[in-house]
């Protein structure tokens, strides 16, 4: 499902809406959360600011993108620890930057990401079977709810 279009990183950044996602431990019980990619003028990566409700509380935490050379900017290496760095791929997107699909090399992560916090059930719908054709497991997508 690697879409092999070129991704601009420029209408890349943003404030993206998780629509849906493979819970992993540092997202287990968070709703309303967002992603949000910054350009750092001063340094060759996106700065990444991910937030997201937990416990009523509201969580923030902030890391790097890299862009991964000969990738055409669909893979990047993001670091919210030093020295660890997470594959962070973007197996698709629309060509209105308003949905993007990301995961990692052996697909362990996954998330569905969108310019608004409601995504179309029709559009949602041929994202999800592009995932089971890809070899996504359909039954670990958990539905972010966003208030």
């Amino acid at each position: 499902m690697l879409t092999l279009k070129p991704l601009d990183l420029n209408r890349y950044l943003g404030k993206w809406y998780e629509i849906a996602r493979y819970t992993l431990w540092f997202e287990k019980g968070m709703t309303n959360v967002t992603a949000e990619y910054l350009k750092d003028e001063t340094h060759d990566y996106i700065k990444v600011i991910n937030s997201g409700l937990a416990n009523g509380k509201m969580k923030h935490i902030e890391g790097k993108a890299f862009k991964v050379p000969c990738s055409h900017n669909r893979k990047l290496r993001v670091q919210f620890f030093w020295p660890f760095k997470g594959d962070y791929w973007v197996f698709d997107f629309d060509e209105d930057y308003q949905w993007s699909v990301v995961s990692d090399r052996k697909k362990n992560s996954l998330w569905i990401l969108s310019r608004t916090p409601v995504m179309d059930n029709e559009i949602l719908a041929r994202i999800f079977d592009k995932l089971k054709n890809s070899g996504f497991d359909l039954d670990k997508i958990y539905m972010t709810p966003q208030n």
